[in-house]
């Protein structure tokens, strides 16, 4: 069977899966809304494809594979408003929404797992609860939800900050959050890529829940600098978007990654994972 992935929003961890997939010889086109990126997705081997444009539906009409990182907005899931016929006749033997642990709200520390009511206490937990079960009503598609910590990786890591003295230790009380480093969320959807179970829901996670002061000071450690300074919660100067993200406290369990899809983490706390960011980086 030809391979043919569409990842629409073909971001950070969409590009992660793409680069495990092309060597493969797999085909794989990914939603841009701008020439720019186009240019970037095929330099990479992708195969561009405008947002809204003519190519889409054709492209969806030879996709034996489908992955959505898009967003949810005010309207709910933007790639079901413009293509849900299209997807609906697609010949698809896999289908991945990528979506959020903010799903579960807020659990004072607890631990969460895939059976976990869902219970959000952000506006944007809320509307990926919605968009979750607008993709599971459409009957007979294979879908497979991933619920993601949060994401880190090369490019996306706490040295930066921490080099140029704007990282803050925000101490509150009890505070703990999952992680996932992206090179684990690649493996992860190329294992269940391979062995597809439609309706599947799985938590991507790493096995060390952790305070974020404990993650950004072993930052500072691995870089031989001093820890940045403490500072309360309450007296932070945060983004409404960087707040909220405060408003949740949970651990995340990852068991069935590792029973079902049989996943071996490569990064199994954020001190591997710094660790092979800082080699990254090192290495240019």
């Amino acid at each position: 069977m030809d391979k043919h992935l569409i990842s629409f929003g073909h971001g950070y961890s969409a590009q992660a899966l793409a680069r495990r997939l092309l060597p493969l010889g797999w085909r794989i086109s990914g939603t841009t809304r701008n020439e720019e990126t186009a240019e970037r997705l095929r330099a990479e081997g992708i195969t561009p494809l405008l947002w809204g444009g003519p190519d889409v539906a054709p492209a969806l009409a030879t996709a034996s594979h489908l992955l959505t990182s898009v967003a949810p907005d005010a309207e709910g899931d933007p790639v079901l408003r413009h293509y849900a016929h299209a997807i609906a006749t697609a010949p698809l033997v896999w289908v991945g929404y990528l979506s959020t642990t903010g799903v579960y709200g807020d659990h004072q520390g607890g631990w969460v797992d895939e059976t976990t009511a869902l219970t959000p206490s952000t506006a944007r937990g809320r509307a990926r609860v919605t968009a979750e079960a607008a993709w599971q009503a459409h009957q007979g598609l294979p879908l497979h939800i991933f619920r993601l910590a949060g994401i880190y990786g090369p490019g996306r890591g706490p040295f930066e900050k921490v080099r140029n003295d704007t990282a803050q230790l925000i101490i509150k009380e009890g505070q703990v959050f999952s992680r996932i480093h992206v090179a684990d969320i690649a493996q992860i959807l190329a294992a269940s890529l391979a062995q597809p179970n439609p309706g599947a829901i799985y938590n991507l996670c790493d096995d060390d829940p952790a305070p974020p002061q404990d993650v950004l000071s072993h930052a500072a450690h691995l870089l031989g600098l001093p820890p940045p300074p403490e500072t309360r919660f309450e007296d932070a100067d945060l983004s409404p978007m960087a707040r909220s993200f405060y408003a949740e406290s949970k651990r995340v369990r990852n068991d069935r990654i590792k029973a079902e899809l049989g996943i071996d983490l490569l990064y199994p706390s954020y001190r591997e994972g710094l660790a092979q960011i800082l080699a990254t980086e090192t290495s240019r």
